[in-house]
């Protein structure tokens, strides 16, 4: 991961945002047999929102973004959405070190970090499962898509952390 910065996102982050994520979901729609999957289909009003109004962290590589991850708070969990690495710098490790990062950062705040991912997205699977997320539950939202919902407790900072 030479060479990756991994720090807040801007509003100004929107667009290019944008563009990681469609490139990184086109591979989903295929898998799903679903060309309409929500981060497909989000507007840039509605990312530029969502970095206002949560925390989203954009990974970089020199002055371009490779990545993302958005978390925003229910109550004390932390609801992570939107993992994404554009697929020129997918398997160099991005994606853990986005959900570890974002992890670090609403400790304290979320005692546990929830997520969902397509059923067939095994890549997914293995990454969440190897950072620590647990299967909670199955739910049908289409004939051609199943969501596996995940949880991880994130443990508590140590006094001085």
């Amino acid at each position: 991961m030479d060479g990756v910065r991994i720090e807040r996102a801007g509003v100004d982050d929107a667009g290019e945002i944008l563009t990681v994520q469609r490139a990184a979901y086109v591979t989903e729609a295929q898998l799903h047999g679903d060309p309409f999957l929500p981060p497909l289909v989000e507007s840039l009003g509605q990312i530029r929102k969502m970095i206002a109004e949560s925390v989203v962290l954009k990974a970089s590589v020199e002055a371009r973004i490779v990545g993302a991850v958005r978390g925003r708070f229910n109550e004390r969990t932390c609801l992570v959405g939107r993992l994404v690495v554009a697929p020129d710098q997918q398997g160099r490790g991005i994606g853990g070190a986005l959900m570890r990062a974002l992890e670090a950062e609403v400790a304290g705040r979320a005692d546990a970090c929830v997520l969902f991912t397509g059923h067939l997205s095994e890549g997914n699977l293995r990454l969440y499962r190897r950072l620590g997320y647990a299967e909670t539950s199955r739910e049908r939202v289409a004939d051609h898509l199943m969501l596996v919902h995940m949880r991880k407790t994130l443990l508590a900072a140590a006094p001085g952390e």
